[in-house]
């Protein structure tokens, strides 16, 4: 399972929909699972959660790697034989602090651009989705 913590607003009904179209083609292992946090409250509950390694950690922010989509692909695939969940996690405006991304598993970064949580939510979804159709062999991905 792959579960999205994302910071700021959710009930932005243009963004809903267009992640519900990626969300409704998702199966197991790539189905995602959603939990919004106010954004000033997401930095204090990243900063109690344990970050046990039991899960695979991934903090989006401009500050990381920027990888291809065959690259997270692999990533997702990995953390899943290793029988871990996925876990992304979007920030708010600020993005993240440095002992954040220092303890999350992988810090990635979708450009040097920046952009609205609300963006990278559907990104997010996107990239998973082309993940699933990358592993199945589809060809909605294709170099």
């Amino acid at each position: 399972m792959v579960r999205i913590i994302a910071g700021g607003k959710k009930n932005i009904t243009w963004c809903q929909e267009a992640c519900r179209e990626y969300e409704k083609r998702l199966r197991k292992p790539f189905d995602i699972r959603w939990e919004f946090v106010d954004e000033d409250k997401l930095i204090k509950k990243l900063d109690k959660w344990p970050f046990t390694g039991q899960d695979y950690v991934i903090c989006c922010d401009e500050r990381g790697e920027n990888i291809s989509s065959n690259e997270f692909c692999q990533r997702m695939n990995d953390a899943f034989s290793a029988s871990k969940d996925v876990i992304v996690l979007i920030g708010g405006p600020y993005g993240f602090n440095d002992e954040i991304r220092r303890r999350a598993d992988f810090v990635w970064s979708f450009s040097k651009l920046v952009f609205p949580h609300m963006i990278a939510r559907l990104m997010v979804v996107e990239q998973v989705y082309r993940a699933q159709e990358i592993t199945k062999g589809s060809h909605y991905h294709h170099e």
